[in-house]
């Protein structure tokens, strides 16, 4: 039996000022460090057998995992849609809002609208492509979503809808 998966969907191109900046950086910081792997493999190269160097063969491993990045990001940024300016209607749920939620339980959580390039959980940022995200697009103050997530469902209410400047890197996060 093959082991054949099928593509997965295509992410959105969509994605911050701040977070576009972040993979030129990241872009331009990996060829650094590309450099610098490549003279440490051929400095281990240098030493001989190579079938038993340890130095060598974590080096080549390194640089091919360096390589895959600079190959997506060369591929990536250029397709990319920055999205600098909040929407006209800033009562309704898009790409970039930062949305305070209650719960079931009455807790509250803030969630920030982000590109699948620059989503970090830990500081509230979900993508676009996420359930959560898809769910809640669209959607006004008090307006009651459900998420389902295989077998489980959630349910929440908008509180507070806030499209922060582009400029600005808040953090949304756990509220309460």
């Amino acid at each position: 039996m093959g082991r054949y998966r099928p593509p997965q969907p295509k992410s959105s191109l969509y994605i911050t000022r701040p977070g576009f900046e972040r993979l030129q950086q990241e872009h331009r910081d990996i060829w650094k460090r590309r450099a610098d792997v490549t003279r440490a493999l051929a400095a281990a190269a240098a030493e001989g057998d190579r079938s038993e160097n340890a130095e060598y063969i974590y080096r080549k491993k390194e640089l091919r995992e360096l390589d895959r990045r600079i190959r997506y990001l060369q591929k990536r940024l250029p397709e990319l849609k920055v999205v600098s300016d909040p929407p006209s209607d800033r009562d309704r749920i898009y790409f970039g809002a930062s949305v305070t939620l209650e719960n079931e339980e009455g807790e509250e959580v803030c969630y920030r609208i982000v590109g699948p390039d620059e989503f970090d959980p830990s500081r509230g940022w979900i993508s676009m492509d996420s359930p959560m995200a898809r769910a809640l697009m669209k959607k006004t103050l008090d307006d009651e979503i459900v998420v389902q997530i295989g077998e489980r469902q959630s349910r929440y209410i908008v509180l507070e809808i806030d499209y922060p400047d582009a400029g600005n890197a808040s953090t949304p996060g756990k509220v309460k």
